[in-house]
């Protein structure tokens, strides 16, 4: 058991150091615009989080411990939905109201389109 809990940690440092990586020396949030970076990792993440679920979960092509370390570690700090709820409460309290709704719509159905096209992705590889 501990060492699940070992895996979830390990994967879990790398991807949100990863996030910070993005949201800090790549795609730098700009006050007023859209927050590139939570889009950025929120869409890849749930594109990787279809892939991955496909391959270790439906295929089981790697050993199912690689779900803590990949899945539950590495993209769940990777993606973030609480600094999407705060950026986008943050765009609406500042008056930009079209710009918090596109952003809402971009993660929220992009997330999903995005875990639907990795999953086919995966399986078309297979």
């Amino acid at each position: 058991m501990i060492n699940q809990w070992i895996a979830v940690a390990a994967g879990g440092s790398l991807g949100a150091l990863c996030r910070f990586a993005v949201a800090n020396y790549w795609l730098v949030p700009v006050a007023g615009r859209l927050p590139l970076a939570t889009i950025f990792v929120n869409l890849l993440g749930s594109a990787l989080m279809g892939f991955i679920y496909v391959l270790i979960v439906e295929e089981q092509w790697f050993n199912p411990e690689w779900r803590n370390v990949l899945m539950a570690g590495f993209l769940g700090a990777f993606t973030t939905f609480s600094t999407f709820s705060l950026e986008a409460l943050s765009l609406w309290q500042n008056q930009n109201h079209e710009l918090a709704l596109l952003y809402i719509a971009l993660n929220v159905v992009g997330s999903l389109l995005c875990v639907f096209l990795g999953a086919q992705l995966a399986m078309k590889i297979i």
